[in-house]
């Protein structure tokens, strides 16, 4: 393949045999993260936190969330990652996701897939995919550590 034949792909391993490109939303998302949590938060600033992932492979992802007691809602969710730049984008996505509008509830984030993050991306590289469900994870392990601590609470 010729140089120039590449010259519309974001990303080419180094063997030339594999390369793809990312929607404007992933890189948009990637280059300027949503909700990015950059220092270790405040005590009691999250109701819920989720961490996922394993060092030994380096993805690893914490999110945190602000549900609000009376209405269920996510109010905050921020998150910190050790991966790549589709784990980035769609967990900077997530995060946006789930907070827009008022929040959502609880209900409706726990029924949130890859694929509804995938969509609102614009796709992902199908090699890039399983990066997806980093966010996912994370934020199921947060409702679940809320909804723990609110049972421990009582």
């Amino acid at each position: 393949m010729s140089k120039t034949s590449h010259h519309n792909q974001d990303v080419q391993d180094s063997d030339g045999k594999f390369s793809w490109l990312y929607s404007n939303t992933v890189k948009e998302h990637f280059f300027h993260p949503k909700n990015i949590q950059l220092k270790d938060p405040k005590l009691k600033e999250f109701n819920g936190v989720g961490t996922v992932g394993s060092p030994a492979c380096g993805d690893v992802m914490t999110i945190w969330i602000q549900v609000d007691p009376k209405t269920k809602r996510l109010k905050k969710c921020t998150w910190r990652t050790f991966g790549c730049a589709s784990a980035i984008a769609s967990t900077s996505m997530l995060s946006v996701m789930v907070t827009r509008r008022g929040g959502m509830k609880i209900s409706e984030a726990e029924k949130l897939t890859p694929q509804d993050i995938l969509k609102e991306l614009g796709g992902l590289p199908p090699r890039k995919v399983h990066c997806s469900v980093l966010g996912d994870q994370a934020l199921r392990a947060a409702i679940e550590d809320y909804k723990n601590s609110k049972k421990t609470q009582k």
